[in-house]
């Protein structure tokens, strides 16, 4: 006896779905990929939603986010924090005492001494610096789990979040979008961080560019192209603020330990399984340079780095480590 065969389905055509909005300081962009045309918009500004709720927790520009309250009331006494926000200062704590103090969320009064913030740049005098490094140090945060609570041991301190909180806000929007059941995604905080969920239609990953760090602003050049798939890429550059003293080059990436903008490097772009990872890590490479790098990133074994150091006639090379 024959039985008729079922007709096969065809699978619905994926459907793209672009939307960007400003927030931290830098736009978001996110792409999608569905098969619902109504819902895709509605998931992507819930998403980008959730970037401006982070941006009004943890930014340090607005007086009334949930960090200006330590900054302004952290020496006074101690501060009680949400749990999310208390949550993500112990994991920086946790980088700083990885990293020797490389990467540090108290660099608050360096920023500002050095006029990167809401500052057209200056160099402090010798003592001013001085003075300042004694409000820096994560060895100076009083976390208690169990009250949930933020301190400054000394007055003055302030937090910054400007180096990880964009990497934590792409991981945000990831999970969001995959509770949403969406597979394909691209999510960009201003290209600094980048994550590539699955892949697009037609593709292995999603093809990113890193920037070539002297002609950063000319699409024509770039020094190097990855490929995403389930993975961030972060990007730490001299060229995204700076300032210029008679021909000197003061970039706005600190190294806590000696108060003084690093010299030496051009950009670092670091590929990581996480946005928070990769923001945090490029951080801790740009400071430490190519020999210290290398021992470090045996602690972060699924971490692959590109340093670009300067070259004499505007030119730059590249070191690779994985």
């Amino acid at each position: 006896m024959a039985f008729p065969t079922q007709a096969k389905t065809k699978d619905p055509p994926l459907l793209r779905y672009e939307d960007s909005r400003v927030s931290m300081a830098c736009t978001y962009t996110i792409v999608v990929y569905g098969t619902d045309a109504r819902q895709l918009p509605l998931i992507v500004s819930a998403a980008l939603d959730e970037v401006d709720r982070i941006d009004n927790l943890m930014n340090n520009y607005k007086p009334e986010s949930a960090l200006s309250r330590i900054n302004q009331e952290g020496s006074k006494g101690p501060v009680v924090v949400e749990p999310e926000l208390f949550n993500f200062i112990q994991l920086c704590v946790r980088y700083s005492q990885e990293s020797d103090g490389a990467f540090d969320i108290t660099v608050g009064p360096l920023m500002k001494a050095w006029g990167f913030f809401r500052g057209e740049g200056r160099i402090p005098w010798t003592f001013e610096l001085w003075n300042i490094l004694r409000k820096v140090g994560y060895q100076q945060l009083i976390l208690n789990p169990k009250e949930r609570t933020v301190q400054f041991a000394r007055s003055g301190m302030e937090l910054d979040l400007g180096g990880i909180a964009k990497g934590y806000a792409v991981d945000r929007v990831v999970s969001l979008l995959q509770e949403y059941n969406v597979k394909r995604a691209f999510v960009s905080a201003g290209g600094s961080t980048v994550y590539g969920l699955g892949s697009p239609p037609n593709g292995d990953g999603w093809e990113v560019n890193i920037r070539d760090p002297i002609y950063p602003n000319d699409p024509r050049k770039r020094a190097g192209v990855v490929i995403l798939k389930n993975r961030s890429l972060s990007v730490s550059g001299n060229y995204e603020k700076f300032f210029r003293v008679r021909g000197v080059t003061y970039s706005h990436i600190m190294d806590p330990r000696t108060g003084r903008p690093v010299e030496n490097m051009l950009s670092v772009a670091v590929l990581t399984d996480t946005g928070v990872d990769g923001d945090a890590l490029d951080d801790v490479f740009y400071v430490q340079g190519v020999e210290k790098s290398k021992i470090y990133l045996q602690k972060h074994p699924g971490a692959e780095v590109f340093l670009f150091l300067p070259e004499a006639d505007r030119q730059w090379k590249m070191v690779h480590l994985k």
